[in-house]
């Protein structure tokens, strides 16, 4: 099978649902012309023209809302938010109305909508260009949240975004972007709300997501050679959440480390933990289900302090020795 870059999948899954429907289409700062802040749509305005390549006046409010007002009258809009932290000024389009339409019409109105953001730090960016924000996401009603770790999960959850009647946040962490990967030429989707075991194993679970699941599918290679079999879970969608494969692989392994990147307090990890012991699988544990976050920091822009304040692969590996141990 054919390897292509996390990047390049996230453009072909646009491509090809924009040439399959024309109202799908794409709106955004700097996606035409200058292709993308991170070029990933590169070429599109050539190809499909400014009818479906809408670029805006530097105002997530204003395209944002307009996203929601399109998909409300029977649009397909992708909004791309040049960076995830720029979500905070849209959340009143987002959060307050789009999330919210379907329920408040009694499905009158659906808001089939994705909207598109990179997220996370390692690129130097600082505190205002680097955040892992999918936490607030995921806390509203009405939206659901995907963060892909892969090239071949990033095209066939994106196809299954765009084709869904209701929003979608959609995460593409930065460092992702030049990852390759096998992505099959012909037509596929995946299921929105269900994960995948990236690895098999017996000792000890990994439960994680897009960047740091690449990390922690990293420390459990490293762990075979010390003779600890680690299997690690991509759940991949934050929203809806895959319990049972979370709740199988726990009951399988007795252990369970839980690594995200964003800040430990409030993040993600601490809904997944919950749900391990409010479910059948707590009976299962023979050890205290631990997370590994961020720190409560901003991100530091000094790349030395950048990597000291989330997750590292020997902070993975540290931290399953001390739970199989």
């Amino acid at each position: 099978m054919r390897e292509i870059t996390y990047a390049q999948a996230v453009a072909e899954a646009m491509r090809e649902e924009m040439k399959r429907d024309p109202k799908v289409f794409l709106i955004g700062e700097d996606i035409g012309i200058y292709g993308g802040c991170f070029g990933v749509s590169k070429g599109f305005l050539e190809e499909f023209g400014p009818e479906q390549i809408l670029e805006t006046p530097i105002s997530e409010q204003a395209f944002v809302g307009a996203a929601v007002g399109a998909a409300a009258l029977g649009m397909r809009p992708i909004a791309e938010i040049m960076f995830s932290d720029f979500v905070t000024l849209a959340t009143d389009q987002l959060v307050n109305h789009g999330a919210k339409m379907r329920f408040m019409t009694g499905g009158q109105l659906k808001v089939p909508m994705v909207l598109r953001t990179p997220a996370g730090c390692g690129t130097g960016a600082a505190a205002q260009h680097s955040q892992s924000l999918e936490a607030w996401m995921a806390h509203v009603p009405g939206l659901k949240v995907i963060m892909p770790a892969t090239p071949y999960d990033a095209k066939g959850l994106l196809k299954a975004a765009i084709r869904d009647d209701n929003p979608v946040v959609f995460f593409e962490h930065k460092l992702l972007y030049k990852l390759k990967g096998e992505v099959p030429e012909e037509d596929y989707i995946l299921p929105i709300g269900k994960a995948d075991v990236k690895k098999e194993g017996k000792d000890v679970t990994i439960v994680s997501y897009s960047y740091a699941l690449i990390k922690a599918l990293n420390a459990a290679k490293a762990l075979e050679s010390e003779g600890i079999s680690a299997e690690v879970v991509d759940i991949r969608t934050l929203v809806p959440l895959d319990e049972e494969t979370i709740g199988n692989s726990v009951k399988k392994t007795g252990r369970v480390l839980v690594v995200h990147e964003a800040c430990k307090t409030g993040g993600f990890g601490g809904e997944i933990v919950s749900r391990i012991v409010e479910s059948e699988a707590f009976y299962y544990l023979d050890a205290p289900v631990r997370r590994l976050g961020g720190a409560d920091l901003p991100i530091p822009y000094n790349p030395k302090l950048e990597r000291m304040v989330v997750p590292q692969e020997e902070d993975i590996v540290a931290a399953v020795r001390e739970i199989v141990r």
